[in-house]
Order: C-alpha cells, then sequence, then structure tokens
C-alpha cells in the first residue's frame, strides 16, 4: 500500500465518526483506532504502529505492537479517585486466562506487580498479553471473560 492511500484512510477516519476501521489488501493488514481525536494505526505482518493526530501528518512508525498508556484518562473518572486503571490497547476480545481450562491470570484482591500478565486480548487471532503497568492490588475487572473491548476502555483498577 502507497503511504499516500494509507494518509488517506488516516484521514477518513479522523474526519468521520467511526471508531475504527480494518483494511486489507494482498499481504498488507491495516487496522485504524480513532480515541479523542487520534488515530492509531496497526500494521499486520510488519510489525509497525504509527500514531498521526486527526487530520494531521504521520508520525514515524514505532517498533512496538500495542500501545499502553502512562496515566489514566477521564474515562473512568470515579476509579480515578480509588485507583490506577489499565486500559485495552487494542480492539478485540478481551479473555480472563490462556485457555478455557485455565484458571484466570487476576482476580479482584490478588496483588499484583508491574509486568505481570492480567489478561489476554485477542486481535486478528493474534494472542495480545495485557501486562500491569503498576505494582498493586486488583480492586475491580470492569470486563467480562469473552466480551469484546475497545481501545482505551478500561479493564482493570488496581490500587
Amino acid at each position: 500500500m502507497e503511504i499516500e492511500n494509507l494518509l488517506s484512510l488516516i484521514k477518513a477516519v479522523s474526519e468521520s465518526e467511526l471508531t475504527g476501521l480494518k483494511y486489507e489488501e494482498n499481504e498488507v493488514k491495516i487496522h485504524l483506532t480513532k480515541k479523542q481525536d487520534q488515530v492509531h494505526v496497526v500494521a499486520a505482518g510488519q510489525a509497525a504502529i504509527a500514531e498521526a493526530p486527526a487530520g494531521g501528518p504521520m508520525a514515524a512508525p514505532a517498533q512496538s505492537a500495542t500501545v499502553q498508556k502512562e496515566e489514566p484518562e477521564a474515562a473512568a473518572p470515579s476509579a480515578q479517585s480509588i485507583g490506577k486503571i489499565v486500559e485495552s490497547p487494542l480492539v478485540g476480545t478481551f479473555y480472563t486466562a490462556p485457555s478455557e481450562e485455565a484458571e484466570a491470570f487476576v482476580s479482584v484482591g490478588d496483588t499484583v506487580k508491574k509486568g505481570q500478565t492480567l489478561a489476554i486480548v485477542e486481535a486478528m487471532k493474534l494472542m495480545n498479553e495485557i501486562e500491569s503497568d503498576y505494582d498493586g492490588t486488583i480492586v475491580e475487572i470492569y470486563v467480562e471473560n469473552g466480551q469484546a473491548v475497545e481501545y482505551g476502555q478500561p479493564l482493570f483498577c488496581i490500587r
């Protein structure tokens, strides 16, 4: 896919009320999601992510396959006062355990360390581990096993 076509897709999503778009051409797969006037581009098969402000030029691709937030935003204002929020870094299906027979990675009341796996979000047949950004105790799990999640959706509250 040519960069001009990619920029056109980003601009179209930015200017629309869409929150996401998946596009496949030959062996190139692109997944665009939008949150608060910013478009996130995930290109599968090329292991690259780029972020572009809505309607703006595209930034240089990052080498990571996920986008992680450091600070919680106003998405869950009541939870901000009681703990730190772990948000979904991508759109997909939320799973609490590595398989149907296995125990959940964490439960309410469990103590977790930074970098510990909390759950999995499946996107485009890829299992993406969701790791804790914080040390603390799981106060609340906002999502049910098998539920679809959006980019930036609160998943866990850690205090």
